[in-house]
């Protein structure tokens, strides 16, 4: 990730993606071998002969790399003056290399092979610094194209807030669709190509605030829409807004690097508050033990001098602060009160006694017993007070999660809505404030205790969108109390509930992630827009869920995401027919509804449990994909020859292909967990398309039918919906998610490359499969 500076004099030559490293590694290695070389005092012809050979191979190599560097500096003028002059200094380095290995030879014979050693290191180390200028400057122009997509989603998320009709917001948000499927490629290859743990943490939290909030945005600004006057309403929308405005900052200050020249190496203090993953100087218990431990450790080289004494003391009582959050919650119980401040004092303790005790130890050379032990006690105790504080934030989470009140009150909070009680609604809105509190503060005490910085933004990232969340589910809730009997309003409240409800199942991921880390049986976990694990089988026995890994996580997650984006586009444009009760829009909305109970499988929730219950969803969608082709077939006998007929006929002719192809890939048998994964990837691929060509037949049916004026109402003979009351229930919210949910981690399996054009047989094994998607 290059500065945002283009003066070559003053570009950073820190690598900050996996991508440039993994270019640079055979380079690396050639001329390592080279340099190497050198020491030798004599070598053999056939030696001498191979060297050479390198030294071509390296040379030739260079021009081809330059000649693509300098393509990019005729395309993007902004940094055509520092990379011409970094590929001619990487052409010059590369013609020495080639000069100094044909005459090594003769160096040798002569003696002067240490001159020519001085020579191959001078031309390495210019060829090195040439070469990874060229990348960092390439790696500026994905950057640059990053934020010229996140502007272009800036400017359109703008226009929607302006719109007052419901036409402009439906044509406005297809185009807000399509401009965030880009962006979620972009930002996907970014967070994948980081090398930091914690600007990939940051990434995807980012990403998932918009995701989530992009959920919401649809919904909420139909309410508005349909209720002008409703302030509530307003403020609902304006909040989600600034969700995503906040998120789209966030994505520029981590791909530009602002803030990453200061001392601590995190993003400037003020981000925190916009997009709750700025990470600044937050200090935890966690860093405070760890801290105060390496001082006390130190004790057995340097003694207790006296600058020392004063770190030792600075440290504990920096720890103290830290312990304060856990004393002072409200919901710290008692007893865990009572056992973290007597074992506080013990620690404070230990520490006396290990200070009087060096004290008489200044002029041994090493520590005597007393000291070491005193080390020891101290170390132990500070131990003991750490398990106690992870002991009291997980016995607090545990409890919260015990009562499992969001349910109760989230159903008492609609029930109000729906039936209008305002005065209902204010009273569960004091019940929903006070478990809003007990979760931030627990998600306060796992960020003490997480271990590294990828679980403390996940901490922090929770905490902040349980924050900003809470209070916009009850303004959905107060909107519908003012507006009982419009449906639109309480289809905002269901997605608001359902985002919550999500949350607090990420919630829960975090807390069991942390605590696995902090007992030490923790995997790595894996962060935001990745479905979580699946499982594999197709009998009705019981069956070993199997992890999936990365690359495969980040497949499904892509096809099911990008099938969400589908199934949303269709919702809004069958929002369009006067008429919904008629047999192309009924059958398009089941259709519907299948995709995204499908979708939510990739995410490891809603009715499908296992992958043979999405093999028996995806051959229902199939046969509702044939009854659609009939009714629509149907239809278009109506419509009198025109362009709109030949451009619905072209769509229409394509839906029993598909059908077939799902229905014959639905039909392959399959053994193992590879085989089973490729099943699933092949039909959610399948039902994909099928949808997306769906889509288009259900927008040119609604052309034909309003502009030749064809009667499309229901038929006698339509077919009941086919759809399973917990799919009704998912597909109440599918209606109102946003369009780019779906593209959240629609990048997710593409390693981005800024250098990709340079040397993609290098990299090849550092790449996820995007190709085959």
């Amino acid at each position: 990730m290059a500065g945002p500076q283009a003066n070559d004099a003053r570009l950073s030559l820190e690598i900050r993606t996996k991508s440039v490293e993994q270019t640079l590694i055979p380079l690396v290695t050639q001329i390592t071998t080279l340099v190497n070389h050198k020491e030798r005092p004599r070598v053999t012809e056939k030696t001498t002969q191979a060297l050479v050979r390198v030294g071509q191979a390296v040379c030739l190599a260079v021009e081809r790399f330059v000649s693509v560097g300098q393509t990019i500096a005729d395309e993007n003028p902004e940094i055509s003056t520092d990379m011409c002059q970094a590929c001619v200094e990487a052409r010059n380095a590369g013609a020495s290399i080639q000069q100094l290995t044909a005459g090594d030879s003769a160096s040798h014979r002569n003696g002067k092979h240490i001159a020519e050693k001085t020579a191959m290191v001078r031309a390495a180390r210019q060829l090195l610094s040439a070469v990874t200028k060229v990348l960092l400057l390439a790696d500026k122009v994905i950057v640059k194209q990053l934020l010229i997509s996140k502007d272009k989603v800036s400017n359109t998320l703008n226009e929607l807030y302006s719109v007052t009709t419901f036409t402009d917001f439906v044509n406005i948000f297809s185009q807000f669709g399509n401009e965030m499927v880009e962006l979620a490629h972009l930002t996907g290859d970014r967070q994948n190509d980081l090398k930091s743990e914690k600007h990939r943490a940051q990434m995807g939290a980012a990403r998932a605030v918009l995701e989530k909030s992009t959920m919401m945005l649809l919904p909420s600004c139909k309410v508005c829409l349909r209720h002008p006057d409703c302030e509530t309403a307003k403020e609902n929308r304006e909040g989600v807004f600034k969700l995503m405005k906040g998120a789209l900052s966030m994505i520029r200050h981590i791909v530009t690097d602002e803030g990453g020249n200061q001392a601590n190496g995190n993003v400037s203090p003020e981000l925190n508050g916009d997009s709750g993953i700025g990470l600044d100087n937050y200090f935890s218990a966690c860093k405070a033990f760890k801290e105060f431990e390496d001082h006390v450790e130190m004790t057995r080289v340097t003694g207790v001098t006296s600058s020392c004494k004063e770190k030792l003391n600075g440290a504990f009582d920096s720890l103290v602060e830290t312990i304060q959050d856990f004393t002072d919650s409200a919901y710290t119980s008692h007893q865990h009160r009572e056992s973290i401040i007597q074992m506080c004092d013990r620690l404070k303790s230990e520490l006396s006694a290990l200070l009087r005790t060096c004290k008489n130890q200044r002029n041994s050379p090493n520590p005597s017993p007393e000291m070491e032990t005193a080390i020891l006690r101290t170390l132990t105790a500070a131990k003991s007070l750490n398990k106690q504080l992870q002991d009291t934030a997980t016995d607090q989470a545990s409890e919260l999660f015990k009562a499992n009140e969001d349910h109760e009150i989230l159903k008492h909070l609609k029930a109000a809505g729906n039936s209008g009680d305002q005065q209902r609604v204010t009273e569960m809105t004091v019940k929903f404030e006070e478990h809003m509190q007990q979760l931030e503060e627990v998600c306060k005490l796992f960020r003490h205790i997480a271990t590294n910085e990828q679980l403390v933004i996940a901490a922090e990232h929770n905490e902040f969108v349980l924050k900003n969340l809470g209070p916009l589910t009850l303004l959905a809730a107060q909107a519908l109390s003012m507006y009982p009997n419009s449906k639109i309003a309480q289809e905002n409240l269901d997605m608001f509930a359902e985002s919550w409800e999500t949350q607090i199942n990420d919630l829960s991921i975090m807390v069991k992630e942390i605590n696995d880390v902090c007992q030490g049986r923790g995997d790595k976990p894996v962060y935001m827009s990745l479905p979580r694990p699946g499982k594999h089988g197709t009998n009705s026995r019981g069956v070993r869920p199997v992890k999936l890994d990365a690359e495969e996580q980040a497949k499904i997650a892509k096809l099911g995401l990008e099938m969400k984006l589908i199934t949303s586009e269709m919702d809004a444009e069958t929002d369009k027919w006067e008429e919904p009760d008629n047999d192309i829009v009924k059958r398009a909305k089941n259709m519907s509804s299948m995709a995204f109970s499908m979708y939510l499988f990739t995410r490891g929730e809603g009715p499908l449990k296992t992958t043979q219950d999405l093999f028996i969803q995806a051959e229902y969608f199939s046969s509702e994909g044939n009854k659609l082709y009939k009714t629509v077939r149907d239809f278009s006998d109506k419509v009198p020859l025109c362009v709109h007929r030949e451009e619905l006929m072209t769509h229409l002719e394509r839906i029993p292909a598909c059908c077939q192809q799902l229905h014959s890939i639905l039909r392959t048998q399959t053994s193992g967990k590879t085989a089973t994964f490729n099943k699933v990837d092949n039909a959610i691929q399948e039902t994909k398309n099928l949808m997306n060509i769906i889509a288009k037949v259900v927008t040119t049916s609604f052309v034909c039918a309003t502009k030749y004026n064809i009667d499309y109402r229901k038929s006698p003979g339509s077919s009941r919906r086919w759809r399973s009351s917990g799919e009704a229930r998912s597909a109440t919210s599918s209606d109102n998610e946003s369009m780019y949910s779906s593209s959240m981690s629609d990048g997710l399996n593409k390693s981005s490359s800024s250098n990709k054009q340079f040397s993609a047989s290098n990299t090849s094994l550092e790449r996820q499969p995007s190709g085959s998607n």
